[in-house]
């Protein structure tokens, strides 16, 4: 491996740390209804663990309801009771063909609770970003132990780990603070 296969791999790996960063942003709830909130819950079809949206078709008929319709109506029961096992907080209402969750205004304790979350995922992110950085950064003093790179070449590359890593952990800090506003309006 040599010194820009390092750095670039390092920014590989700190954009996923960032879509990972994302993903978990997604599935937090706000006060509007989101498919994304559901679709990864596993119910079980048929004996085997199976995420609502490989077996049902969800939908977002409005800003505060999620419909969720099995393909298979038996599996109606079993996405009722995901939906009842899953740590969200919603009570899901079975009519005989679909699901229906209605999104209850949230609380300004669960408000919290929810930026606390948010947190925890940004804190997360960032110690991700930086284990890269440290992995890097090791990388390249390898590389000039090993007499690939001078001392000048791995001070200069070890600056360019520091500069992505910087930008990554701004990065993290602007989607944690959009979405702590996000989940704090009314």
């Amino acid at each position: 491996m040599d010194m820009e296969t390092t750095i670039l791999t390092a920014e590989e790996k700190m954009e996923k740390a960032m879509t990972s960063l994302t993903r978990d942003f997604s599935k937090l709830r706000t006060g509007r209804a989101s498919a994304t909130l559901v679709e990864d819950i596993k119910a079980d079809y048929y004996g085997t663990p199976t995420p609502l949206g490989q077996m049902a078709s969800i939908a977002v008929p409005d800003s505060r309801t999620i419909t969720i319709q099995p393909w298979d109506k038996s599996g109606l029961a079993a996405v009722e009771k995901a939906l009842l096992k899953s740590d969200l907080g919603l009570t899901p209402v079975n009519d005989g063909k679909i699901v229906r969750i209605v999104m209850p205004p949230l609380t300004e304790e669960r408000r919290k609770e929810l930026v606390k979350v948010a947190r925890k995922y940004s804190e997360e992110a960032r110690v991700a970003v930086r284990n890269v950085r440290r992995d890097a950064n090791e990388t390249l003093k390898k590389l000039e132990k090993d007499k690939q790179i001078t001392e000048d070449e791995l001070k200069k590359s070890t600056d360019e780990v520091q500069k992505l890593t910087d930008r990554f952990v701004a990065d993290v800090e602007k989607k944690c603070a959009a979405k702590e506003k996000e989940i704090m309006d009314i």
